[in-house]
């Protein structure tokens, strides 16, 4: 697989060519000595459970993997907590409001979009909705479904980070 440090052939601080590997996760241009890191991209997910015994998936209704299903949540923007981002995707993509908010776990994960993967870090929270919340689907989101835990089919689930949130829930739940 091609290295991310591929696709960046000019120093973004001068402008240089001359802007080799450094090491594994970084360039050094020879221009000017500006290091630059590659670093893994901040996205979060929303695990969101009802009294029913049921969790919200979405079904995606853009490629990567358009018409799978997928936990609300994508990236953080910047200047934002991962906190504040993960009740913006759940409002953006569902137009629920967030009551509670608990951190469950991070995952690595390779996302292609436009042709290069950028890779992210995944952080996941379990969501309480506020009461009387009407779900819509918005934005990224064609379908919301209520799926009852033992009808989940984890191959439906086709981004890596996401399947493994899901599937380490209903272990430990």
């Amino acid at each position: 697989m091609e290295h991310p440090l591929d696709y960046f052939q000019f120093c973004p601080r001068c402008g240089s060519p001359r802007f080799p590997e450094n090491d594994e996760k970084s360039k050094k241009c020879a221009n000017c000595g500006f290091v630059f890191y590659l670093n893994a991209s901040s996205a979060v997910a929303a695990i969101i459970v009802n009294d029913n015994g049921e969790m919200l998936l979405c079904r995606r209704a853009h490629e990567p993997y358009k018409g799978t299903l997928d936990l609300p949540g994508g990236f953080a923007d910047l200047h934002e907590s991962a906190e504040d981002a993960v009740r913006r995707e759940i409002r953006e993509e569902t137009g629920a409001e967030v009551e509670t908010i608990q951190y469950f776990d991070s995952f690595p994960n390779i996302y292609p979009y436009s042709g290069f993967n950028v890779h992210t870090l995944d952080i996941v929270f379990t969501c309480r909705l506020k009461k009387n919340s009407i779900l819509t689907p918005n934005d990224d989101v064609s379908e919301i479904i209520f799926i009852p835990f033992d009808e989940i089919k984890l191959e439906e689930i086709k981004l890596s980070s996401i399947r493994k949130a899901v599937e380490k829930w209903l272990v430990i739940n």
